[in-house]
């Protein structure tokens, strides 16, 4: 899929723009930390799969991701003003982001507030598909952006089988 927005390089005002977008992301998935607690008697209880990591993975890789999305968002948003045709497809882009970021942050106090695996399911059947969109919706502005999402598309695939595997184990 071509991509409309030029590859320039970010001026140091776009890479401020950048800097905070990542920062903002990483506040906004820190709303689920709170219902997160690996030391419940509801989780210890749990049949965990092999392939569980352990509790430090969860620590280093979603900070790295929501970084990785806030950039990707930001420089979606600077191509939306490169022009009138780039801007609807950067609007458009980032209203499945937001979305898919809401419902990515929904799943915590769903899996481990509520403690239902099942409805945490449900969720991520959900964001997998709003993920693959938004990828190719930041693709049609700025093809950096689209491939700064690869990688959360693939730990959201490994946590959908992950939350499986807990889901049919229990």
């Amino acid at each position: 899929m071509a991509t409309i927005a030029t590859s320039r390089v970010p001026d140091r005002r776009d890479a401020l723009r950048i800097v905070g977008a990542a920062v903002a992301v990483n506040l906004i998935g820190a709303l689920g930390v709170p219902f997160t607690d690996t030391e419940s008697a509801w989780f210890a209880a749990l049949e965990l799969p092999a392939f569980y990591p352990p509790g430090w993975a969860f620590g280093v890789v979603w900070p790295i991701l929501y970084a990785l999305l806030g950039a990707a968002a930001a420089l979606v948003y600077l191509g939306g003003r490169d022009g009138a045709t780039t801007g609807g497809r950067a609007r458009t882009a980032l209203a499945l982001f937001g979305v898919q970021l809401v419902v990515n942050v929904a799943w915590s106090p769903v899996f481990w507030g509520l403690e239902r695996p099942d409805l945490g399911l449900v969720l991520l059947a959900v964001l997998l598909p709003l993920v693959v969109a938004t990828i190719r919706a930041f693709d049609r502005v700025d093809r950096r952006a689209a491939a700064l999402m690869l990688p959360y598309l693939a730990w959201v695939s490994f946590a959908t089988a992950l939350n499986y595997a807990i889901w049919t184990l229990n």
